[in-house]
């Protein structure tokens, strides 16, 4: 396999924001006086467009409602993060710079709205590493694969040539839907039991893991279940 483009998620799987989120959620819902729900429901839904994700939580709020309650989210995460940015994952920095330096191209993939990835591009220092990014406002929301197949299309690089890297089921399913190779991180919103249901080529809980993976892949079409389950369980190269 020749990989030419890595397209990563960025909540969860790059940036530990994943709480921040939770917590927003569950601040905005109090303001608006709909009921509270658990930190593990609010994570449930990370990787979604803002829209779907606040339908999924709150199915029987109106639509007034729920823009009411997207007003007092954004307003309680952009403070937040305005006052103290979500930590960069250990080793991010440095395995972008080292997939750059092969000459493999990387985009964004998220479920976050384009003001919202140039802020956290600017709190986080990564947006240089990045040739292009969807927002899940500019097209379809996961898991559907448009968001995907676009850079692709944009990148001009065809579905076998490329991978996904993300912590939620939405990711690896967007990914599976489009027919582009997944690697799931178990650090962020999602658990490895949820992610291995979107049958990525390998879990790995720790970002320094994924060039062993993308070196398995070059050197076969599959990475197998036992090389799947060690970079799962912690084992460092």
């Amino acid at each position: 396999m020749t990989i030419e483009l890595v397209v990563f998620d960025w909540d969860g799987t790059l940036v530990d924001s994943t709480g921040r989120i939770a917590e927003s959620l569950h601040r905005a819902a109090v303001d608006t006086g709909l009921p509270t729900l658990s930190v593990s429901r609010y994570r449930s839904i990370i990787g979604l467009g803002l829209p779907e994700a606040l339908q999924a939580l709150y199915p029987e709020a109106d639509e007034a409602t729920r823009q009411v309650l997207r007003g007092h989210y954004a307003r309680h995460y952009i403070e937040a993060t305005e006052a103290e940015p979500c930590p960069v994952y250990e080793g991010a920095h440095a395995l972008l710079a080292a997939l750059g330096g092969q000459g493999i191209r990387l985009a964004i993939a998220t479920g976050k709205n384009r003001p919202g990835l140039e802020r956290a591009f600017r709190h986080s220092g990564l947006a240089d590493y990045f040739v292009a990014s969807r927002t899940a406002d500019e097209t379809a929301s996961k898991p559907h694969p448009r968001m995907l197949l676009e850079l692709l299309e944009e990148q001009r690089v065809c579905a076998s040539r490329a991978v996904m890297v993300g912590d939620t089921a939405f990711d690896l399913e967007m990914a599976r839907r489009a027919r582009v190779a997944a690697i799931g991180v178990t650090h962020g919103a999602h658990s490895a039991e949820e992610l291995l249901g979107c049958a990525p080529v390998a879990l790995v809980d720790h970002l320094s893991l994924i060039p062993p993976v993308l070196d398995r892949l070059r050197a076969g079409p599959h990475v197998t279940t036992s090389a799947q389950h060690s970079l799962s369980t912690g084992e460092r190269p």
